[in-house]
């Protein structure tokens, strides 16, 4: 469930806010134990993504580092060649 949250973190161009959005929303489902929440759940669910998107938001926004940026192709290429090593395909 929570492969799909990447690093966010020093990248040129920096995070979007669904980047955010959908690392807060994987974060949410693994800890919640569900894909979907129950009716019951849903505005509890809903506002949990909204506050840990806010969360990571300022995170990356106060985080500093002298590492140039990492380009997002170059390191999109790295893992399709680790799954690659890894699953042999």
């Amino acid at each position: 469930m929570c492969r799909n949250i990447r690093p966010l973190s020093n990248f040129e161009p920096p995070a979007t806010d669904d980047e955010i959005q959908a690392a807060a929303l994987q974060f949410v489902r693994k800890i919640s134990g569900t894909t979907k929440p129950s009716r019951a759940n849903e505005e509890v669910f809903a506002r949990a993504v909204d506050e840990v998107a806010a969360a990571s938001t300022r995170l990356l926004d106060a985080l500093v580092t002298t590492a140039p940026p990492k380009d997002r192709e170059i390191e999109a290429a790295k893992a399709r060649e680790r799954a690659a090593l890894r699953y042999g395909t």
